[in-house]
């Protein structure tokens, strides 16, 4: 996970320049850069593992805002009484 780091800041420090570009692709993310885009996440995955091999890249979908790479959990309060 360490090693995909870099990656994932990559697309966040470049996402305004990326939308404009590939907004709703599935884009794969090497290194420092984009080596493919993709209309669904099956197609970036299966070509992905292929050329790079798992572990080396990570597959984001390209959109504004922050709501496809953040995840919210609702829960009900718990009080428990002695």
């Amino acid at each position: 996970m360490e090693k995909l780091k870099k990656e994932f800041q990559y697309y966040l420090d470049h996402q305004d320049e990326l939308v404009k570009q590939y907004n709703g692709r599935y884009l794969v993310i090497m290194g420092e850069k984009v080596v493919g885009d993709y209309p669904t996440k099956l197609e970036a995955y299966h070509d992905a593992v292929k050329k790079f091999g798992l572990g080396n890249f990570i597959i984001q979908l390209c959109s504004p805002g922050n709501k496809d790479y953040t995840v919210t959990f609702h829960t009900h309060r718990v009080a428990f009484k002695r």
